[in-house]
């Protein structure tokens, strides 16, 4: 990440981020500079030696399964969720609703 005001505390955010990664992953396929690029419209700047790791840390956990795929003659790896990623992305949804509307109060 960058050093914005929030980039000291990218421990802090990390969850988050792996729940914007698993939302995406949950609508359409995903890969790694795609979602580097959607972070950077929300004010994150990850970088590969962040994103990749995270994609497979996912992937490791059972909540991303991945594929590669010849896109323009280069090989990328598509992820997409697992139905136990959107398991876990159903409960985290009402984990941080709940959450949200305590710390907005």
């Amino acid at each position: 990440m960058n050093q914005k005001p929030g980039a000291r505390n990218q421990e802090l955010y990390i969850g988050l981020l792996r729940l914007h990664v698993l939302h995406h992953a949950a609508e359409e396929p995903i890969f790694g500079l795609g979602m580097m690029q959607e972070l950077g419209r929300h004010g994150y700047r990850l970088g590969p030696g962040t994103m990749y790791p995270l994609l497979h840390s996912m992937e490791r956990r059972g909540w991303l399964r991945s594929e590669k795929h010849l896109v323009n003659g280069h090989s990328r790896r598509v992820y997409v969720a697992t139905a136990a990623g959107c398991r876990a992305l159903v409960q985290a949804r009402k984990q941080v609703r709940e959450l949200f509307e305590e710390m907005c109060r």
